[in-house]
């Protein structure tokens, strides 16, 4: 009998594993549906990026009050949660606190005295943010692509802190054995005050009870991230270390489009030569679906934060154009877990759904509305590149279905015929001098 709460603390524990790490199988097959990129590079400045902007929030703290009070979140929890793997050792061998009988006393005061500190600023920075978003309501928590759920789902996650902070605390001043060492209880001791009048049985049950709570909250919020935004807790991290490197004006070119534009201009090109190696035309030119898009986009998609700072530095969003670079990702994502559903209910193959990312998730003005700034793509605190995925969605519509507006189509008329995006001949261009 004195085995069944390590036995139920087993199951339980490999139960949560377990699920985690379907989803995680599931996630990763999703992202590979995309197509290849090469992305092995410079993998120096690859770890420096990662290294800078997602382990050390680089760009988070370009807003600084937000930016801090991520840091301290972030810092939190990475931190704190060491403290999990005391549990989960308590919770397999039967032990308690183990690891104040390991380390000297002053070394486990001082890492639970840290832990108390980082959980009661975690605390106030969660409340501060749920504030932000509820009771002063910041304009970009609030467009209109932010439906019921991404509203929910991100107070969802702020409750979820709060409650795992507050039962950490509990634990700690309800734990006779704990405050009984009188070192490490910095924050727990005042609220260990609280229950003065309560017996040793009572603070046993309570903290027996916010213990289990504290260790099945950890792992329903980590399996709860797989339908999350905040994936991004475990994706900024490979995100930031495969993101483009090339400068953010460079697009990128496709080798058979280069040929011929090539055979154009160049009178000395042999149009009849043979093609360079891995220079076939592709099948298909640009995007209209998720699985024409490269796996990078993909994982872009997965990561996002839906914090909306690509979308409030959006100059077409700010002067009244239905383009949002958040809802462009969040669309992304939404159409590629419609398509790993229909996989999964097809048994691993893709069933003609009749829709597409093109006009059944992202329209055709969102698309055209794009200045093609890269605003979106600098303010991202995790290296998101939302125009990518614009450029292949026009780039279709362009190549593919000569559904360029006419405008641009009057633009490249111009330049095929007179070499210039204007209406005039070449040899009618400097006609405004004679009017001097």
């Amino acid at each position: 009998m004195a085995y069944i709460p390590n036995i139920l603390f087993a199951i339980v524990l490999i139960a949560g594993i377990t699920f985690f790490a379907s989803n995680v199988k599931k996630l990763i097959r999703n992202i590979k549906l995309g197509h290849g990129i090469d992305v092995s590079d410079n993998k120096e400045q690859r770890w420096k990026n990662m290294a800078r902007i997602a382990l050390g929030q680089g760009k988070m703290t370009r807003r600084p009050i937000a930016g801090i009070l991520h840091v301290i979140v972030y810092i939190g929890f990475i931190i704190i949660n060491i403290e999990v793997l005391e549990i989960i050792i308590d919770g397999l061998f039967g032990t308690h606190r183990l690891f104040s009988e390991i380390l000297p006393p002053s070394v486990y005061g001082f890492l639970i005295g840290s832990f108390e500190i980082l959980a009661a600023l975690v605390l106030v920075s969660v409340i501060v943010f749920w504030a932000r978003r509820n009771i002063i309501k910041i304009k970009r928590f609030w467009s209109k692509e932010m439906t019921a759920w991404p509203k929910s789902d991100a107070n969802f996650i702020l409750y979820f802190e709060m409650i795992l902070m507050t039962l950490f605390l509990v634990m700690n001043a309800t734990d006779v054995h704990f405050q009984g060492m009188g070192t490490g209880n910095i924050i727990s001791q005042h609220i260990h005050s609280w229950f003065g009048n309560t017996t040793a049985e009572t603070l046993h049950v309570i903290e027996r009870t916010a213990w289990w709570a504290h260790i099945l909250g950890i792992l329903v919020f980590l399996n709860y991230l797989y339908y999350s935004k905040h994936l991004h807790i475990l994706l900024a991290f490979p995100n930031t270390y495969f993101a483009k490197l090339k400068p953010k004006g460079q697009f990128n070119n496709l080798e058979a489009v280069t040929k011929e534009v090539k055979m154009m201009m160049d009178p000395n090109v042999d149009p009849f030569a043979p093609a360079p190696e891995n220079s076939e035309a592709p099948a298909k030119f640009g995007a209209s679906d998720v699985t024409d898009l490269n796996w990078l986009q993909l994982l872009n998609a997965y990561t996002c934060t839906e914090c909306g700072r690509c979308t409030s530095e959006c100059p077409a969003n700010q002067t009244g154009k239905k383009l949002s670079p958040r809802k462009i990702m969040m669309d992304t994502r939404d159409r590629l877990e419609e398509v790993g559903k229909n996989m999964d209910a097809n048994k691993g193959t893709f069933k003609d759904d009749g829709k597409q990312l093109l006009d059944n998730y992202i329209t055709r003005e969102e698309l055209w509305a794009c200045t093609t700034c890269n605003a979106c793509v600098e303010a991202c605190p995790v290296s998101i590149d939302p125009l990518s995925i614009i450029m292949e969605m026009r780039r279709f519509l362009v190549m593919e279905q000569s559904a360029a507006p006419m405008e641009l189509n009057n633009m490249m008329g111009n330049i095929e015929n007179n070499g210039a995006p204007w209406p005039y001949n070449q040899m009618d261009r400097l006609n405004w001098a004679n009017e001097q």
